[in-house]
């Protein structure tokens, strides 16, 4: 038996594409002489659908989709992800399943058991977990199949109540299948390839594990499809962050060939470490606007160029993601900012080969002023001329967008985000969020990579100290702990979720702790107001984190 793994991407609630994408694959796996053709979770509407599923006319076309796509299925057996109706009484009226089509009709449907509802996770808000195991009975062997999260539920400490592959392996099956939608984080493939091989060695069988690829909003799905032998080898990973097919005969797999070897069991970081897979972090956000952009229906972006580290790494990977003939860049000096500061910024664009405009804001800034001049009393410069400068900004860069057609693409780093180190309505405008969820020294590491053939980044931008220059002689380290502790410190209280108490006994300051958590939690606010975030870390601000805006924990 041949089976093909078919890694695809995929676009929520676009019925058409994605039932075009699953025939495209399923003519392909014919071509190649498969018996079995395996796509990712809920391929037929995308994941995650979200609450597109409490509608009833988008279950319609689910199974609208499934009645095209079966017909196809003729001399080739076909795995496809999409809800199921419950026909029980009793519970939510949907299931998260995996179908199986052969011969033109639908042949078996299996619900998911275990239903994450963590992080960007919320499927037990829709979902039904399953109550039945059945193998699969196709061509002389039993297909044990399992979707996404049922073969996590592995180790000492167990999330949920039952392992669905111990119920299927009351029946002997012969090979384990799991169509997934795990996405990515930069801590994570490795993490899957083990809790994958832990399978294969408890239950001694071979798996063929199909993952989806592509962005939907935040979320960057990176493929990276597998298949294990039954001794926990690995014998066919599909490329990371680009749609593929691949596959392999099962019977070799099955055979007592040589174990796998004896290797260190992956444990995740416990510590940031700033260059950990950047070649991963920068593939994933060249994805994740490149597939904003297309689902959307966006073709341009505009961002503001200040000369500073944020800006340049934003601008150099919309370029790679978009063309740099589509994204614009505007330099906005105020009085603050350092002639080098533009010439910066001027030689990143004429590097990259982008447009590029400088309007400078000297005037508008000092209308503002004179305007504001009786309300403030003459009372001292502060914080509130510095973000008129911001907002200045922010306004010129939503007008050219309204113009033009631009998205503006926010600049802000995870550092800045988590301090609250960022103007609402100025410099924390946008349509999406290119380095939210990178921390300022990842930004840095982010910033050598991309120079890693050559100058592209002008080096002045990487050396200097970073700066809003929104007051004379401003520096970050003004207002801000040295980035280098600062981040390490926020990674373990966002990413760990540790208390005060674990990360001073970590060898942190007790004084910088107190003030570093109570400005993450008091900025809350902030970030509730915040544009869409490329997920690439554990635990991204967004969707996958939801803590009170008023609240008194830590403040």
């Amino acid at each position: 038996m041949k089976i093909i793994l078919a890694q695809q991407n995929y676009h929520i609630g676009n019925f058409e594409l994605n039932t075009a994408k699953i025939i495209e694959g399923i003519a392909a796996a014919k071509a190649q002489g498969a018996d079995l053709v395996v796509f990712s979770e809920l391929c037929v509407c995308g994941y995650p659908p979200r609450d597109f599923l409490e509608f009833d006319d988008f279950i319609r076309q689910c199974y609208a989709a499934i009645d095209t796509i079966k017909v196809h299925a003729t001399d080739i057996g076909v795995l496809v992800g999409c809800p199921a109706r419950n026909e029980q009484a009793q519970g939510k009226h949907l299931f998260n399943a995996a179908w199986f089509l052969h011969e033109g009709e639908v042949k078996q449907v299996i619900h998911k058991t275990l239903l994450p509802t963590y992080d960007v996770f919320d499927e037990y808000r829709y979902f039904e977990p399953s109550f039945e195991w059945n193998i699969v009975p196709f061509k002389g062997k039993k297909l044990a199949v399992t979707i996404c999260e049922d073969i996590w539920n592995l180790g000492e400490n167990l999330l949920y109540r039952i392992c669905p592959m111990d119920k299927l392996m009351e029946q002997q099956p012969d090979v384990m299948i799991n169509l997934s939608a795990s996405p990515f984080d930069y801590d994570h493939d490795e993490d899957r390839k083990e809790i994958i091989r832990a399978n294969v060695l408890k239950y001694r069988l071979p798996m063929f594990y199909c993952n989806t690829v592509g962005s939907q909003t935040e979320i960057v799905f990176d493929g990276g499809s597998l298949i294990f032998d039954a001794q926990g080898n690995i014998v066919k990973e599909l490329p990371y962050f680009e749609e593929a097919m691949g596959g392999a005969d099962l019977d070799p797999l099955l055979s007592n060939g040589k174990p796998v070897a004896d290797k260190p069991v992956f444990t995740p970081l416990t510590e940031l470490v700033f260059e950990h897979n950047i070649d991963r972090i920068y593939d994933a956000l060249v994805l994740g606007i490149k597939d904003y952009f297309k689902k959307m229906g966006f073709t341009k972006a505009i961002l503001g160029s200040s000369g500073g580290i944020d800006s340049a790494v934003t601008l150099a990977i919309a370029c790679e993601a978009l063309g740099k003939e589509n994204v614009r860049a505007v330099l906005m000096p105020s009085p603050y900012s350092t002639e080098h500061s533009v010439d910066d910024a001027v030689a990143l664009s004429k590097n990259l080969e982008n447009p590029y405009d400088i309007i400078r804001i000297n005037k508008i800034y000092e209308t503002f002023l004179e305007t504001l001049e009786p309300y403030f009393q003459g009372l001292p410069f502060n914080v509130a001329e510095e973000n008129t400068q911001s907002r200045i900004r922010g306004n010129l860069l939503m007008g050219l967008s309204n113009k033009f057609g631009y998205i503006l693409l926010n600049t802000s780093n995870k550092s800045e985000l988590s301090t609250g180190y960022g103007t609402l309505y100025g410099d924390m405008a946008g349509g999406l969020s290119v380095l939210g969820d990178v921390y300022k020294m990842q930004v840095y590491a982010l910033a050598r990579y991309i120079n890693r053939e050559k100058e592209i980044i002008p080096v002045n931008i990487i050396e200097k100290a970073p700066s809003a220059e929104l007051r004379p002689g401003q520096k970050d380290s003004d207002s801000l702990p040295d980035y280098a502790v600062l981040d390490k410190l926020l990674y373990q209280y966002i990413e760990r979720r540790q208390g005060p108490r674990e990360i001073v006994a970590q060898g942190f300051d007790s004084a910088l702790v107190s003030r570093t958590l109570k400005m993450v939690n008091a900025n809350e606010y902030k970030r509730n107001q915040f544009c869409p975030i490329i997920r690439v870390s554990s635990k991204a601000f967004g969707v996958g984190r939801r803590v009170p805006i008023v609240g008194k924990y830590l403040i």
